[in-house]
Formats: C-alpha cells, structure tokens, sequence
C-alpha cells in the first residue's frame, strides 16, 4: 500500500498544508521547527518518498539547471559544460543539457521546456549570429522565463537581455596577429568562419586590426568564409589550396605563409587538409587557432592559439545566472592569452 501525504500528515497530527510545507517546502511560507520535525520524524516511520514533482510546484523551482550549447561534441563546449556542471553541483543542482546544432528554433524549445519544468536557471552558450529576428526572439523567452523567478546568463554577446561572460575576441586576435607578426609570417590567409556568425566576425575583424597595425592586409581572395566546425576548416583549407594560396614549398616561395582559423576545431580540420595534400604544417605553412580546446594536447604539431580559461567560464556563468539578478544587465569580460607553439615557428 502506497504511503500518502495525507497519513504523514495523519501520523504527525498536522493538517495536510503543514506536512506538505514541511516536507516539500514552500516559495512564502515556513513551519516552525517543531512542526517540521515531527512531520519529519513520522515521513520516516511510515517510509514516505516525496514526489518530486510536488516539491517543485511548492517551492516554486526544481533542482534543475538548463545548458544550451550550439554543439556538445566540440570541446569548446564540453569544457564549458564541465565547468557548469562543477558550479552547479555545488550548488546543489542538476544540470539538463540541450546541444541545438545552432538552431534558433531549438533553443526556443528548451528554454519552454525548462520553463515548464520549473528550472531553477538556463544558461545559454555560444556565439549569436546576426539574425535580429532570431535574438530578440530568445530575448523575449528568457526575459519570460526570468519574469517568473529563473535566472539566465550568457556566454557570448550582450544581446539577450540577461548577464553574459563576454570574450575578448578582437582585442585578443589583434595579440596573436602581432606575435605572428613578430614572428616573420608577412602572407595571412584567415578561415573566418560563417559571414553571420558574431564571433567569427569578431574575431576576423580583431586579426586584420592587429596586422594592419603593422602596415599588412590581407587580400579578400585569402579570406574563406566556411562553416565553424571541423568540417569547415577541412573544406576551407581545400579552397585555399585550390586557389593556389597554400601549397609545397608556399612558405618560401611567396604563397601564404600562415592560416589563421578562427577557432581550433576548424584549425585542426585545416591541418588535416594540408596534410592530404602534402603541404607539411609548419614548414610550407603555419597555423593557429583560438580557444586551446583539451584535445589540441593529441595534436602534432602543437598548435599556436589563443588560451580561454574555459571550465573557468562555464563556473563564473553558472555564478551569474543563480545569483540574484540586478537592475541592469551584468557583462563580465574574458580575456584570451596567446599561447605560441610548434605549428607558428619562427621565419628567418
């Protein structure tokens, strides 16, 4: 026979709402403690479980915290979700991932699932496209969601409304453009990434700065836009050398002498094509990326890039979205360090 509230509350010589405020909780009103412990006391005589369900709707929030990111298999974002999901045990809390492939309409979805769930916080992960339509869409979701007592953060832009761990993209790109610079490469190529992507844009923008710092350009032919995985460094790399721009022998011979993609994913992909193609990474051509994902450890030659302290990140986010919200939104940056290794030696 199934135990109920209602012979908890029997046992303990308390009305139904007492038990149930003392088990389950309650968002406006408290029991004294005596009350609470007898309620407890008679929960354990009578074997009584909980329903978890119950205990959300009393309490006006479950155990819960929602993650979106564009993609759990790259591990820029599953060093991110490592650091979220270290904050939220700490917390106390149960983290609901959602990986949206880069779907506007998937992210909406989630954050209506958590909202129904009663999600203590949705953290949102990655950059924003300019999609005007798509962000103010999300915007008014989560402005929603918090209307109702969750809390939200962001990683990436400061377009939703909400708190956010921005990135110091083009502040950074500059840096590395300027070590690469130092270095003696004169002949860029750049990987850029999706033409709507906010920060590939970024940090396109951050690396042409940095070099025409030092009186460089890069040709438009030299910049491929492709999409922001591995996949799309490969297939970008493949139209550099089908162009003719990087090739055997490239770095001596006045062909591009270094190719910078805008994140390590689609370096690593570039590296593979070049390989394919036998042109040797670093003597026909160097390349870096950005955000010194765990895996570039497996990767020969070690990759120059640009650091981002990312389980840090998914920590400080984390911080952000379960702390009390404040008037204004909070924009907390995050600088990236350069981090040169053998794919960037130096040219004589």
């Amino acid at each position: 026979m199934t135990v109920t509230l209602s012979d908890v509350a029997r046992e303990a010589g308390v009305s139904l709402a007492t038990a149930s405020r003392a088990i389950n909780g309650s968002a406006n009103r408290t029991v004294r403690p005596e009350l609470r412990e007898k309620v407890l006391a008679a929960a354990q005589r009578l074997k009584y479980s909980p329903d978890a369900n119950a205990q959300a709707m009393a309490r006006g929030r479950t155990t819960a915290l929602g993650l979106i990111v564009h993609d759990i298999a790259d591990p820029y974002f599953s060093t991110i979700a490592s650091g979220v999901t270290a904050a939220a045990e700490r917390a106390g809390l149960v983290v609901t991932l959602a990986s949206t492939d880069r779907d506007p309409e998937r992210e909406l979805a989630f954050v209506d699932l958590m909202q129904r769930q009663r999600a203590r916080a949705i953290i949102v992960a990655g950059g924003r496209s300019d999609d005007a339509e798509a962000n103010a869409a999300l915007t008014e979701a989560l402005a929603e969601y918090r209307s109702r007592g969750g809390g939200a953060a962001v990683i990436g832009q400061a377009l939703l409304g909400v708190d956010t761990v921005t990135i110091e993209n083009e502040a950074s790109t500059s840096e590395l453009a300027s070590r690469l610079h130092a270095l003696g490469y004169r002949r860029f190529a750049i990987l850029a990434g999706p033409e709507g992507h906010l920060t590939a844009r970024a940090r396109l923008t951050g690396f042409r700065d940095g070099l025409a710092a030092h009186g460089v350009s890069i040709a438009d032919e030299d910049v491929v836009h492709c999409a922001f995985t591995r996949d799309g460094g490969f297939e970008g790399m493949q139209e550099l050398l089908s162009r003719g721009r990087v090739r055997p022998g490239g770095a001596r011979d006045g062909h591009v002498d270094a190719v910078f993609a805008v994140n390590d994913v689609m370096a690593v992909g570039a590296m593979a094509a070049a390989r394919t193609a036998g042109v040797t990474v670093p003597d026909d051509v160097g390349i870096a990326g950005f955000d010194d994902i765990i895996t570039l450890r497996d990767i020969t030659p070690s990759l120059t890039t640009i650091r981002l302290p990312l389980a840090d990140i998914g920590s400080l986010v984390t911080e952000l979205a379960l702390s009390p919200a404040k008037p204004e939104p909070r924009v907390v940056p995050v600088d990236g360090e350069v981090i040169v290794r053998d794919s960037t030696p130096r040219r004589d």
